[in-house]
């Protein structure tokens, strides 16, 4: 499905029931926007490792301007502010009051602007493995320096750190270098990553679903500039922030800072996990967000 919004095309998909009848009872669900991250990826990986929360919420999968099977946009609107403004948007088209929102990585930086810009929409957020300002990537950048290889440093300071994906080959060749940093239970044996970039598919007309665009605009511009630190005491909802303790890219110290200025934060941090949480330890990211989603909202002050 796609949403015609803010002059562009959104594609969204919708699993779960909202409203149940249980012990002749009518019960609402909560409605999940679930937020993926990039810049430049795509929906689909939620509807495997994230699809077990449709049994305490109905979710929301959507795919960022330019992204996945949403509109390709000029590479110029790719920018963290319409991804804001796209969710919030999305929300008024299905005619929401409150949502959730799940953010994961450059998704969970999304998730903040919305939630600070927003909060009177939002009933719960969740933020995994992400961080709140453009000091990430000197972050990250020293981090590799203490872990990487010389081809995965040589390929960041090629590729990434300056937005110089220039094509599908281009984000072939970073993931497959990469890949084994993202996750903690990485096995090459089983090939290739829900990172790397579809080509088209031979039964359909369905697109790439990985934009090198979106990522470029986003480590090429705006992730050198954006900060939100200043402003997450504004975030009042309940928040839950997971981090992978080995996370290369956005440090589990990213993690802490997001939930030290959170009002109503908690944060849990996953010892043998890397940035794909839902991959490593797919059994326990389920069962913090589902009991999240399900606890009662008791705020204890700071």
């Amino acid at each position: 499905m796609k949403a015609k919004i803010r002059g562009t095309e959104i594609y969204f998909d919708v699993t779960g029931v909202q409203i149940v009848s249980k012990e002749q009872r009518l019960t609402e669900k909560p409605v999940l926007f679930l937020i993926h991250g990039g810049p430049g990826g795509n929906h689909l990986h939620f509807k495997t490792d994230s699809i077990e929360l449709q049994n305490d919420a109905q979710l929301v999968f959507i795919d960022q301007r330019g992204c996945g099977f949403s509109k390709t946009d000029k590479k110029s609107n790719y920018t963290l502010e319409n991804n804001i403004e796209d969710i919030e948007a999305l929300r008024k088209y299905l005619g929401l009051n409150k949502i959730c929102v799940l953010g994961v990585s450059y998704g969970g930086m999304v998730a903040q602007g919305y939630a600070i810009r927003y909060g009177k929409h939002i009933d719960k957020l969740v933020l995994v493995a992400t961080a709140p300002s453009f000091h990430f990537i000197a972050a990250a950048r020293e981090n590799l320096k203490k872990i990487g290889t010389k081809q995965q440093i040589a390929a960041c300071e090629k590729y990434l750190w300056n937005g110089k994906i220039k094509d599908i080959r281009n984000v072939n060749h970073f993931f497959k270098l990469m890949d084994p940093l993202y996750s903690y239970t990485y096995d090459a044996k089983k090939g290739k990553s829900r990172h790397f970039a579809a080509k088209h598919h031979k039964a359909t007309t369905l697109k790439s679903t990985f934009s090198q665009e979106a990522l470029d605009a986003g480590f090429g511009g705006f992730l050198h500039t954006f900060n939100f630190i200043p402003q997450l005491k504004k975030i009042k909802c309940p928040t839950l922030v997971l981090a992978g303790k080995h996370d290369w890219i956005c440090l589990p110290e990213q993690s802490k800072l997001i939930a030290d200025k959170i009002p109503h934060a908690t944060l849990k941090i996953f010892n043998r996990c890397g940035h794909s949480i839902a991959k490593d330890v797919n059994t326990q990211y389920i069962k913090e967000i589902k009991r999240f989603l399900l606890q009662k909202t008791i705020f204890r002050d700071k």
